[in-house]
């Protein structure tokens, strides 16, 4: 009698698969057993109920709907989670790590986009890159653009990062090679680690007071939420460069746009307490010229998301053949992750 194949479910909108897997990751998949896939476009929680039934592994993703404490009494066979997304946090209850489940994630394959960003709105804001061309479109002359808009090094510059995560982490073995001071807020970083990264451990104080470019990849936790505010952002330097790519709840917003308003900063914003940011925010105001915004967008290209699904599938095989898993996050992790 033949071994039956080991169900897989895909618990993936339309929109997402076609974002996460390729073909070939596609086939690939197919090869691990037998694969349950959504009927429609979209996904609820009774679809995902049905998927799972026998199931060994299932394939997460944005869109996915979250699972309740009680999923795994109703599916016991259920061994793995493969989050083709980062953050599992409003996805997989803590109760079921305890209950035995394992999960993984594909954050760090995310980690390079973020990372490209952050140094690209850096870039951006030394060189003034966006004011020299607005200038230009609007008739300014030559040589007065160029006098207008100072110039200034990133490698010059000293740059803060607030959270040594995956994001974190892929910033400072970008910004390293530049030529930057890299001061690093993180309290589960040590010495060695600093060290062998190329950057230096600090305090947030410090790191707000010295920096010219301060970047947020902390994770959302009762200790870090809000954790910049009025005081902290009194800290910064005239002309600093404040970037949250992370999660707007690490920040009061009203007291950020009082320091744009200002003038007295300058600031590029990924994330927003209301998302989508509505048409009358105040974020979008033309006039609010020292700041530049974007969708949710710095985690979002084309190779990530392909890496991402990929990532995920290999880690179902591993599984499957018993293999030591390489994205696995533990029930400890989870605690100080976002």
């Amino acid at each position: 009698m033949s071994k039956q194949a080991p169900i897989i479910a895909v618990l993936l909108t339309e929109k997402t698969r076609r974002m996460m897997l390729d073909d070939a990751a596609t086939a690939r998949l197919s090869g691990l057993g037998e694969v349950r896939w959504p009927a429609g476009a979209t996904i609820d929680a009774a679809d995902a109920d049905r998927l799972l039934q026998g199931a060994t592994a299932c394939l997460t993703g944005w869109g996915t709907p979250p699972f309740d404490p009680a999923a795994r009494q109703r599916h016991p066979q259920l061994a793995l989670v493969a989050h083709s997304a980062g953050s599992i946090r409003t996805l997989v209850p803590a109760r079921l790590f305890d209950d035995g489940l394992r999960v993984s994630h594909a954050a760090s394959k995310i980690a390079a986009s973020v990372a490209e960003f952050v140094v690209a709105e850096a870039l951006l804001a030394m060189r003034g890159i966006h004011r020299l061309h607005h200038r230009l479109r609007r008739g300014g002359e030559w040589l007065d653009v160029r006098a207008a808009v100072p110039q200034r090094l990133l490698g010059a510059r000293t740059v803060g990062i607030v959270g040594a995560g995956y994001v974190g982490r892929a910033a400072m073995r970008l910004l390293v090679p530049f030529g930057c001071r890299v001061l690093v807020v993180d309290p589960y970083l040590d010495d060695g680690e600093a060290a062998a990264l190329g950057v230096v451990r600090t305090g947030l104080d410090d790191a707000l007071a010295q920096s010219d470019v301060i970047s947020l990849h902390a994770p959302v936790l009762p200790e870090t939420r809000r954790m910049i505010r009025a005081r902290e952002l009194a800290l910064l330097r005239p002309g600093a460069l404040f970037i949250n790519t992370a999660r707007a709840e690490l920040v009061d917003e009203a007291a950020l746009l009082a320091e744009i308003r200002s003038g007295r900063i300058e600031a590029a914003l990924d994330v927003f307490d209301q998302e989508p940011l509505p048409q009358d925010s105040p974020f979008r105001d033309p006039q609010l010229t020292n700041i530049t915004i974007s969708p949710h967008a710095a985690g979002h290209t084309e190779e990530a998301h392909f890496a991402q699904g990929q990532a995920m599938v290999d880690e179902i095989g591993r599984l499957l053949r018993r293999e030591p898993l390489q994205h696995e996050v533990s029930r400890a992790m989870l605690e100080r992750m976002a």
